[in-house]
């Protein structure tokens, strides 16, 4: 069977294939345009794009949309959190945390999923905290400020087996695998 992992971002697509392919699933990286539109939650992001890729005959397909929510910012960059690592990047992020003792974040995933011609969602939840430096070469994005509730590195510093076991992209996709072998 297989499942197109809907992302212009190939780390994505290797923790999908990762997390996945031991359902049986032949994972491929589809790099389909949806316009991310601007919202409130990732729910509504994810839902978008369904919405926009529904009818283009790519078969069985996924797509998810994260954020890092930072608690002292008042949950930025939240939804905006690609646009914010494009703009401001992780020195951007770390100099608006300057001098705050309140570090806790949390990222959040939304994974939407096209399944047999049924459309579900799917949630995770990874509690933290931003390190005041950078650390580690693993993963993307914002990983290498971010440590995980319980662990004393960054994402950056995990493998990936451990970090897919409890982030929050990894807690989402256990959703989808539980609710895929459902399907099956």
């Amino acid at each position: 069977m297989k499942l197109r992992i809907i992302t212009s971002n190939p780390g994505k697509a290797v923790e999908f294939r990762h997390a996945l392919g031991g359902l049986g699933f032949d994972i491929e990286h589809g790099d389909e345009d949806c316009d991310e539109i601007q919202a409130d939650t990732l729910q509504e992001v994810v839902l978008s794009c369904l919405s926009q890729l529904r009818g283009r005959g790519l078969g069985d397909y996924a797509l998810d949309d994260s954020g890092l929510f930072i608690d002292a910012l008042d949950g930025f960059p939240g939804v905006y959190s690609s646009y914010a690592l494009r703009t401001i990047g992780i020195d951007g992020i770390l100099r608006l945390l300057d001098g705050r003792e309140d570090r806790s974040a949390r990222f959040e995933c939304c994974i939407g999923c096209s399944f047999r011609g049924e459309e579900l969602t799917v949630q995770g939840k990874c509690e933290g905290t931003i390190a005041h430096r950078p650390s580690g070469t693993g993963g993307f994005g914002f990983d290498p400020i971010f440590v995980p509730s319980g662990y004393d590195g960054t994402f950056a510093e995990m493998s990936i087996d451990v970090k897919n076991g409890i982030s929050h992209r990894g807690r989402a996709i256990q959703a989808l695998s539980a609710a895929l072998k459902e399907k099956v």
